[in-house]
């Protein structure tokens, strides 16, 4: 079946770049783009009109939200408070227990696939929190989100998580790692089996990946055989890296070199590694320690930076900056990594943090953002058929409609929908040649029966932060509100307010 989308624009690629046409349209058949240009003059089984909109490819989000969001538990704990929020040595010492049942734990998939699908994700390498975690992913919960991956029509890369170390809060407030090192050779294996069953599901809308959790909660050995089997296996890694202090200079202080140096001297940087952040690094405005060029090693190992610019924002830090890196030719992909999982919102966020470094917008530009969320996630695929409207292409596309007011006046259609748009204003979302998502709704699904449930899980999982914290704080002090939350006010009467009524429509 032959299919037609028109629109007012299409983002084309003319074999380098991007480039943009004006009433222009889009010819798939099956799973496939036949066609992009003004005229197609074959016939087609259905002509879809998309109206004043962009068509463009869709988004490739690397480190995707793949589970009900933590981070609104973290976003304004200080220094101080964000302790409490990690696992306690007590806690350790009494053996951790999943906080959610297995059911709950398939379910979260389930919520985060949708969200991204309603935002113009079509690619996907999802990341889940283990803050609440018995220790990492299980095999179980990823077997689920690949079902629920397929079912919806999400093209995702998928790999439980594993780990052979955890930070640990010691009774004082010191943080220190705590090891199981047969945990982290279980879960690789499991990894591996999960890669063997899964790898080309879903008529291959489903990948296998390696996903090592933080790098200072690794061994090498175990570092070592996640390369060897990415390698052997054929699949991406993606290991979170050189993103915070205590990382930092854990690895500084136990090796002597920066992580990026550290992974460098292993062998396990590598065109098909992906590093998560990637910000703190030699030279880095909060580094205490540490030298050499980390940006260079990135980029004469070909390794991908995927910079999630929005949580790191909201953090306080990121890429110093996202031009430089970019100069010295390094790969930047982008993930979300947060709720929501709105690109448009990223792109801005990254654009403006980098251009505050670079006090100028060369390098820092919409478009230089745009490419990373397609071309640049597409080539630490390895996949030149994704991130780009061209004959031969996968038909992953989405239509951005720009006809809403808040999107105010159009001049470069590009510009105008990262200014002013939002992941809402995806209307149209097409995932190997199926339509997945249009006007916002995906078939056969009961959204509010799902924000429902969600909303239900993250309660639960928020409870299970103060069985874990170290200092055993109440509940109303752990998650404090933003202001004081309170039954009513100390002038709250039925008689004040008629009095004050009286008094205004006088």
């Amino acid at each position: 079946m032959k299919t037609k989308l028109k629109s007012s624009y299409v983002v084309g690629y003319d074999g380098g770049d991007h480039v943009l046409l004006k009433d222009a349209e889009v010819v798939y058949e099956g799973d496939s783009i036949l066609y992009v240009g003004k005229a197609y003059a074959g016939q087609v089984d259905e002509t879809i009109d998309c109206g004043n909109a962009v068509l463009s490819p869709g988004f490739i989000d690397l480190n995707a939200l793949g589970d009900i969001d933590h981070d609104i538990l973290h976003i304004e704990a200080d220094a101080e408070k964000s302790k409490n929020l990690l696992w306690s040595q007590e806690y350790m010492d009494h053996g951790p227990h999943e906080a959610m049942t297995a059911e709950e734990e398939a379910f979260k998939s389930l919520y985060a696939y949708t969200q991204l699908i309603l935002n113009g994700i079509t690619t996907a390498m999802p990341i889940t929190s283990v803050f609440y975690k018995k220790w990492a992913e299980t095999y179980e919960e990823l077997a689920a989100a690949a079902h629920h991956a397929g079912t919806l029509g999400l093209r995702t890369y998928l790999g439980p998580s594993y780990q052979s170390g955890m930070r640990a809060v010691q009774p004082d407030g010191e943080i220190r790692l705590v090891w199981d090192e047969e945990a982290g050779r279980k879960g690789l294996e499991r990894a591996v089996q999960f890669i063997e069953e899964f790898d080309g599901a879903y008529d291959g809308l489903i990948k296998g990946m390696l996903a090592p959790e933080r790098v200072e909660c690794q061994t090498e050995e175990s570092l070592k055989q996640t390369k060897t089997y990415s390698e052997q296996l054929d699949v991406p890694i993606k290991l979170h890296a050189a993103q915070g202090s205590f990382e930092y200079h854990t690895i500084v202080d136990k090796h002597g070199v920066t992580p990026i140096q550290f992974l460098g001297k292993l062998g396990f940087l590598g065109p098909k590694t992906g590093i998560p952040h990637a910000h703190f690094i030699a030279g880095y405005s909060e580094a205490k320690a540490g030298e050499g060029d980390d940006i260079g090693i990135l980029a004469d190992t070909e390794t991908t930076v995927i910079h999630c610019p929005l949580i790191m924002g909201r953090h306080s830090g990121g890429l110093e900056s996202f031009a430089k890196y970019k100069r010295s030719g390094v790969n930047l992909a982008i993930g979300t990594d947060t709720f929501p999982p709105d690109m448009f919102q990223n792109i801005r966020t990254g654009s403006m943090i980098s251009r505050l470094h670079e006090k100028k917008v060369e390098d820092s530009t919409f478009a230089d953002f745009f490419r990373a969320a397609t071309l640049g996630g597409a080539k630490f695929l390895g996949r030149d058929d994704l991130g780009r409207l061209a004959p031969g292409a996968k038909a992953d596309i989405i239509a951005v409609d720009l006809d809403g007011y808040h999107m105010g006046t159009t001049d470069d259609p590009i510009r105008t929908m990262i200014m002013s748009g939002s992941g809402r204003d995806v209307k149209l979302s097409i995932i190997n040649g199926r339509i997945v998502m249009r006007d916002q709704q995906i078939p056969n699904v009961d959204l509010k029966e799902i924000q429902r449930k969600g909303q239900g899980y993250f309660e639960k999982m928020k409870r299970a932060y103060l069985e874990r914290d170290y200092q055993k704080l109440p509940e109303q002090v752990l998650f404090n509100s933003s202001f004081p939350l309170v039954d009513a006010l100390e002038n709250d009467s039925r008689k004040d307010y008629v009095k004050v009524s009286k008094e205004s429509e006088t």
